[in-house]
């Protein structure tokens, strides 16, 4: 089974960039949204996670706040 995984992020995020890098190279596909764009998702990300950083990452509707590598790889480990 394929995760649904959403990053949330701007484009001038260095650290958006690579997370999704990140993804691209271990063959995730995933949703980009960008919430300078899109005020919707920008209110979305911020009433789940209580957090307005990026990037964000919703894995199988899992938050991940940053970068955060064990975490990432710990929700994709059984994809």
């Amino acid at each position: 089974m394929r995760p649904n995984i959403i990053v949330f992020g701007t484009p001038t995020c260095s650290w958006c960039k690579k997370v999704k890098d990140y993804l691209s190279e271990r063959g995730f596909a995933y949703k980009y949204i960008d919430v300078s764009r899109d005020e919707h998702a920008l209110r979305d990300m911020e009433r789940k996670t209580h957090q307005t950083g990026v990037p964000q990452l919703w894995i199988n509707n899992t938050a991940v706040v940053g970068f955060d590598r064990a975490k990432i790889d710990r929700l994709l480990q059984n994809q």
